[in-house]
């Protein structure tokens, strides 16, 4: 019998036992002293309120076989997330390598893919997965994690082919050498029209959100955002934003902490729907240019991920109501 624990947050975590081990995500969940159906299991991971050792869990993960000691968490109150809608992510194969070389590639990852495999990955795709097969098929190795972009929004990323490069390039992003631009679309328009945002943040590992903290906190990691504003509409407007630093989720809180959340978001929130009229199906964020030094020849690398389609009809219809 696994152990069940009641939260406060309106939600129930189980620790599977050995007893219970072996069996599906999904069908533990719909087992009738759980939630008692395939639907409402589904209607749960729509909702964004299915959680597997802390990682949230979409319908193409639920397939996930249970190990013990896993921790399953339903979250019945949980605010809102990027999963709460019917969204299956991309197949790994809408990744468009931009470059290959001995020592590493450069993907442009559409919205909707993971950049790399959940912990307990199932059928989830990822531009990982992707680049797997790409390298198996010309017999090569597997791809080495660099850095990662959330799986909501889209644009560039680079993994590496070697262990030495991958620690040269991980060294260039820890050491803030590598220039990474992304632009987004928020509500509102900053004021003044370029500058900087710095804040101190803390990883919640039960929410899993980015939280702002006072620079006191033996927690707190400090971010930094250079933006500027390349065209106002409306009620929102188009940032060009460089990472300084590079924390999770980092663009999305620190544009929600000045009044300026993204189009599409779910997750930073504040306030009614009804100031978030624009409708759009994931937070409007491209990773758009990424240069740094090619790990073995220092080569300065330049590489630029187009708008996707689903933006580029975003800012269409933005620029179009414009007064």
């Amino acid at each position: 019998m696994e152990h069940r624990a009641e939260s406060v947050t309106g939600g129930v975590t189980w620790r599977i036992t050995t007893a219970t081990a072996g069996v599906r995500l999904d069908k533990f969940l719909a087992a009738v002293d759980r939630l008692g159906s395939r639907s409402r299991v589904v209607t749960a991971l729509d909702k964004g309120q299915v959680f597997l050792n802390e990682r949230e869990i979409t319908r193409s993960d639920a397939g996930s076989v249970l190990r013990p000691g896993d921790d399953v968490r339903l979250w019945r109150d949980r605010p809102g997330s990027a999963s709460r809608r019917h969204h299956v992510a991309r197949e790994a194969g809408d990744v468009v390598v931009l470059h290959d070389d001995a020592a590493l590639l450069v993907v442009n990852k559409p919205a909707g893919l993971l950049s790399v495999p959940l912990e307990r990955k199932a059928e989830a795709g990822s531009a990982y997965d992707h680049l797997e097969t790409y390298l198996r098929s010309h017999g090569k190795l597997r791809p080495l994690v660099v850095h990662r972009i959330d799986r909501d929004t889209s644009g560039l990323v680079v993994f590496a082919k070697t262990r030495r490069a991958q620690e040269a390039l991980k060294d260039q992003f820890r050491r803030h050498e590598v220039e990474r631009v992304y632009l987004a679309v928020v509500y509102g328009c900053p004021d003044p029209s370029e500058g900087t945002w710095d804040d101190y943040l803390v990883w919640d590992t039960k929410a899993l959100i980015q939280k702002e903290t006072s620079a006191n906190d033996p927690r707190a990691n400090l971010a930094v955002s250079h933006y500027s504003v390349l065209e106002e509409y409306e009620s929102t407007c188009l940032l060009e934003v460089q990472l300084e630093t590079g924390k999770r989720n980092q663009i999305r809180l620190q544009a929600r902490l000045r009044g300026h959340t993204l189009v599409g978001e779910r997750r930073y929130v504040y306030g009614p729907e009804s100031l978030r009229p624009v409708i759009f199906g994931r937070q409007a964020l491209h990773a758009y240019r990424l240069s740094f030094r090619h790990p073995v020849d220092g080569e300065v690398l330049t590489f630029e991920a187009p708008v996707p389609a689903d933006m580029e009809k975003l800012l269409a219809r933005l620029r179009r109501s414009r007064p």
